[in-house]
């Protein structure tokens, strides 16, 4: 297994050629320590893990690996789906131009006319929505930001020697960075 920065693994995320809408996500507040546990996973891409920590408002650092390299039938139940998922979320990238900024733009723009002329439902406008910003990754997604779901800590069993490696390395990060719990 190899840790590496986590913004590598969404650029790893965003680069894979697997279906955008096909991803799920997991995420919480992280067991013991300060910062958050994320899981991303696509049947035909694996499955991901990233611990990060806010070092302050403008700041995300983080490590992550990938922790699968499919979802088998046991990790399938752990990743929500759209029906049991709360929320959503998706991976965004920059337009490489002005030119193609300005193309999403009014694709974005035509796809609110659209879906605000006809009857739709949220899940229909987020993925038109997605497409129309070439969204190379969006799902449904579990999040709980004061706690923990429960199947993030089953993910956390399942990938024990994973958890514990990416956890030493954010604290290292963590201690580098004198981040505590508070304010001295």
């Amino acid at each position: 297994m190899r840790v590496r920065d986590w913004q590598d693994i969404l650029e790893d995320v965003a680069d894979d050629s697997v279906e955008s809408e096909g991803w799920r996500a997991i995420a919480g507040q992280r067991r013991g320590g300060v910062g958050e546990d994320l899981y991303l996973g696509h049947p035909r891409s694996g499955v991901y893990q990233l611990k990060t920590y806010a070092k302050n408002p403008y700041e995300v650092k983080g490590v992550g690996s990938r922790v699968a390299r499919k979802i088998d039938d046991e990790l399938d139940d752990l990743l929500p789906d759209a029906d049991d998922a709360e929320g959503r979320f998706a991976v965004n990238q920059a337009p490489e131009s002005e030119d193609v900024a300005e193309e999403r733009a009014k694709r974005l723009q035509e796809t609110v006319r659209v879906h605000a002329e006809a009857p739709t439902t949220p899940e229909d406008f987020f993925d038109d929505l997605m497409d129309a910003m070439e969204s190379p990754a969006f799902g449904p997604m579990e999040f709980e930001l004061a706690d923990r779901p429960e199947r993030l800590d089953e993910l956390g069993d399942t990938f024990e020697e994973a958890e514990e490696l990416l956890g030493a390395e954010l604290d290292d990060l963590i201690e580098d960075d004198e981040v505590g719990r508070g304010f001295q």
